[in-house]
């Protein structure tokens, strides 16, 4: 019994991650350079009152998009980010998270 269940567990997982497109750091790279840096700057380091975003998890990042995709406020900018991620899709989303996360750079 234990078996089987592992094996549904692993399939499923298997699927599921086969589903998911992976992310491209070269489109959240030009994405950014468009759209975030004027405020949290080239670096990702923020700007004045923009805060830095370097150090941030692709979770981190995919949270605070979707919710200000979603209109939702979660600090002092939102008013100035709600607008900018209100037509962001899942896969721009995605992208994004994945260049302002990626600490290789």
């Amino acid at each position: 019994m234990k078996r089987s269940c592992f094996f549904v567990v692993a399939t499923a997982l298997m699927v599921a991650s086969a589903s998911v497109p992976a992310a491209d750091k070269a489109a959240g790279e030009s994405m950014y350079a468009d759209a975030c840096a004027q405020c949290h700057g080239p670096s990702r380091k923020g700007m004045a009152s923009f805060p830095s975003l370097t150090g941030r998890s692709v979770d981190y990042i995919t949270s605070r998009l979707e919710t200000y995709r979603a209109g939702e406020r979660v600090g002092s900018n939102s008013a100035l980010m709600i607008p900018n991620a209100t037509d962001l899709s899942d896969d721009d989303i995605a992208n994004l998270a994945a260049y302002i996360a990626d600490e290789s750079e």
